[in-house]
């Protein structure tokens, strides 16, 4: 039996198959490679000329191929292998990741457009048999039933494609609160109820050509602006996809059983074929192997990775087969974790536009007073005016522009920094990472890795040296910690043990109990016996009851773009500490090697905190970096906080930006990109302060008619887009050095 017959199981079938209200079932397949355009041409044509099938769709951005077909008429293996025939192989997914949200809010704005397009286009040809009936004569049956026909193509623009603006006026007005929506509502359906009145009596002015445009030219930027926030989404559906949901698991007597990921627990050991993906995050039992780690890391050349070292799920083996001794499963591996936060960091985004929604409001506030200004003065001058006018002002100070600055620069951002490997969890952090003017690192696992060697000093008569290491990676493979991380994959810790009753100290080490026997894994303070101190001189003490039991010296070296990323800050005019729970000597000789000039030692997680209290209330905007649980209350109280992806899940929950390929040039690569989401920020709002305080006068004056009054607001929030996709396209980091 092939992997593709596998599916034909019922029970894991229903797990991916969704049978739609029609009869038909759809489908959601992970794809993993998509060469282009043409190549996508191709594999919809392939799949649609299948038997039952319905309908293909591919989100290419996403990795996903969504499709319905009749399965009675093709089974879904025989759709996978149709797949592999276009070299294009496909995961099922879960039945409960087809979302039909983003779909259809994209195909009713499209729809929408649509219908308000043709129909401008429609009104447009009427208006110009009605504008040649200005300067020509043209008889009033032939103008008025134009005027009719205006009516009639208007309608459908009105009710139906302008109904997301009325609808969102309705609530506004609801919670008592201005918005963007407000004053498009208000200028669409006085034009059309003015029209439609001036139409019925068969006199005065008509401005159906006005309203079809001006809401054709609003739907644009709205599905622009849609596009393009669907599109920064896709990363993080496409990271959620990456855990496979088939594995190989080895049996006691090393034969293999294929069994559903998610029934796979710590300690059972996974066959990895050549070309497969990662089904669990785990550490590797093979001699050495190439993975590809693209969908986390960012970076396509695929890397090596050693016994003893950690596979994340979602990485594809290039090249194998390999071994792997699982760790975590399920909603606990990397890439759940980092489609969590990917799913967090869209609420974010829309949570930080409401900060921006006060200024939203004070600016529509203005553009209705001074509308009604306007009217009031015509009605003093010319009354007959006073309607066209009014309806001019409040067209073209349509605050479009200014509302679409922030999501149009926060959109691109987040969707550039995701391509880098950098996720950002909370959008207002961008612009706070702009000003920051002092960074707070962590030592061990942020700036150093580590490596486990065993030091001599050790009671002799007590045992074995690799006996006691295997007792410790018990401990150690229960934390998260990089120092615990070395021991756990330290040779000679091959050996099962029954582990209980584990907590971790955050800074201070691991107890437990190990085969029923107390022990205590960490630094001499935390694992000295009760009959006195441990002798000096190791870094980690493995000790029980009686006293100690072996002693473990942790070489640590720098992180291969540490230095760099020092310097590069340091020419920036940010200021670097550290602060590490490690030794004195220990955290002097890094802040050596890295030039850092303060530094403190022995930090236990309160310290860290008072340092970064008392250095924000001398002014500074702090940045921390951490990866550990002990970093967990620094990086939740500073002003912008980043995690490594290699760091614990407590960390991770509390960064605002996740350095998802552990380099820490991202830090470089997101202070670029805030730089630019600040700029051009302030770019659209000058100019959408430039264009109100120049076109609003001319309208009042009655110089600009409706018409043309959408016109510029629309080429205004057009400006206002194309401007934010600046953001990014200067490439990755450079130095960035003050002048």
């Amino acid at each position: 039996m092939t992997v593709h017959d596998t599916w034909s199981h019922p029970q894991l079938a229903a797990q991916v198959l969704r049978t739609r209200r029609d009869g038909q079932t759809e489908v959601a397949l992970r794809v993993t490679s998509l060469q282009g355009p043409r190549h996508i041409l191709r594999l919809q044509q392939f799949i649609h000329a299948l038997p039952g099938v319905r309908r293909v769709s591919v989100d290419a951005a996403a990795r996903r191929v969504r499709v319905v077909w009749d399965h009675e008429r093709t089974s879904l293996p025989t759709l996978l292998r149709a797949f592999d025939a276009m070299r294009c192989a496909a995961q099922p997914l879960r039945s409960d990741t087809i979302d039909d949200s983003r779909s259809r809010e994209a195909h009713d704005l499209l729809k929408r457009l649509l219908v308000a397009g043709m129909c401008a286009m429609q009104v447009m040809t009427y208006a110009f048999v009605i504008y040649i009936g200005v300067v020509d004569f043209v008889d009033f049956t032939t103008r008025g039933l134009f005027r009719w026909l205006s009516l009639v193509s208007a309608a459908p623009v009105v009710f139906y494609s302008a109904h997301p603006f009325t609808r969102g006026a309705w609530q506004e007005w609801r919670a008592r609160r201005l918005g963007i929506n407000l004053p498009v509502a208000l200028a669409v359906w006085l034009v059309f109820i003015a029209s439609t009145i001036n139409t019925v009596r068969g006199a005065g002015d008509i401005y159906f050509d006005s309203v079809s445009m001006f809401v054709f030219l609003l739907l644009a930027g709205r599905y622009v602006e849609l596009r393009a926030r669907h599109h920064s989404g896709a990363l993080g559906d496409a990271v959620i996809d990456g855990t496979p949901l088939l594995a190989e698991r080895r049996r006691a007597d090393g034969s293999l059983e294929t069994v559903p990921a998610m029934e796979l627990w710590p300690g059972d050991c996974v066959h990895i074929a050549e070309g497969t993906t990662v089904p669990a995050d785990g550490v590797l039992q093979s001699a050495s192997v190439q993975v590809d780690e693209a969908l986390l890391s960012g970076e396509s050349s695929p890397v090596t990775r050693t016994r003893g070292e950690r596979l994340v799920a979602g990485s594809v083996l290039v090249s194998g087969p390999a071994q792997l001794l699982v760790e975590h499963s399920g909603e606990q591996t990397a890439a759940a974790r980092v489609g969590a936060l990917s799913a967090r960091t869209r609420l974010a985004r829309d949570a930080a536009l409401l900060v921006d929604d006060v200024q939203l409001r004070h600016f529509v506030g203005r553009i209705l007073l001074f509308t009604l200004l306007t009217a009031l003065g015509w009605l003093l001058v010319d009354p007959s005016r006073a309607f066209a006018c009014a309806i001019a002002v409040l067209v073209i100070a349509c605050p479009c522009a200014f509302a679409l600055t922030a999501p149009s620069a926060l959109t691109r951002a987040l969707g550039v920094l995701a391509q880098r490997g950098v996720l950002v969890t909370d959008s207002t952090a961008l612009t706070r990472l702009a000003r920051v003017d002092l960074a707070v690192f962590d030592k061990t696992g942020t700036l150093t890795e580590s490596r486990l060697d065993v030091d001599g000093t050790r009671p002799a008569e007590r045992g074995e040296a690799d006996d006691w290491l295997s007792l410790a990676a018990a401990l150690a493979q229960q934390s998260s910690h990089p120092v615990a991380r070395a021991v756990a994959r330290a040779p000679g810790n091959a050996a099962i043990h029954d582990t209980r009753h584990v907590m971790v100290i955050p800074g201070e080490g691991i107890e437990g109990q190990v085969d029923g026997r107390a022990l205590r894994l960490g630094r001499a303070s935390f694992a000295r016996a009760p009959h006195g101190p441990l002798p000096s001189g190791a870094d980690l003490w493995l000790a029980d009851a009686q006293g100690p039991l072996a002693a473990f010296r942790i070489h640590e070296a720098l992180r291969h773009d540490a230095a760099s990323t020092l310097l590069t800050m340091h020419a920036d005019g940010i200021a670097t500490v550290m602060a590490s729970g490690d030794t004195p000597a220990r955290v002097a000789d890094v802040a050596r090697a890295l030039h850092v000039a303060e530094w403190h030692a022995s930090c236990a997680p309160a310290d860290k905190l008072e340092l970064l209290r008392s250095k924000r209330a001398a002014g500074h905007v702090t940045l921390v970096v951490g990866d550990g649980n002990n970093d967990a209350p620094v990086l939740a109280g500073a002003d912008v906080s980043a995690a490594l992806a290699s760091g614990t899940e407590l960390a991770q929950s509390q960064a605002d930006f996740l350095l998802l390929h552990g380099q820490l040039g991202g830090l470089l690569e997101a202070r670029q990109v805030a730089r630019q989401v600040v700029e051009v920020i302030a770019q659209g709002r000058r100019w959408s302060l430039a264009y109100n305080l120049c076109a609003v006068p001319f309208a009042a004056l009655g110089w600009v008619p409706p018409w043309l009054a959408a016109i510029g607001m629309s080429v205004s929030s057009l400006v206002v887009v194309l401007n934010a996709w600046r953001v990014g396209r200067d490439g990755h980091a450079r130095p960035m050095v003050h002048a």
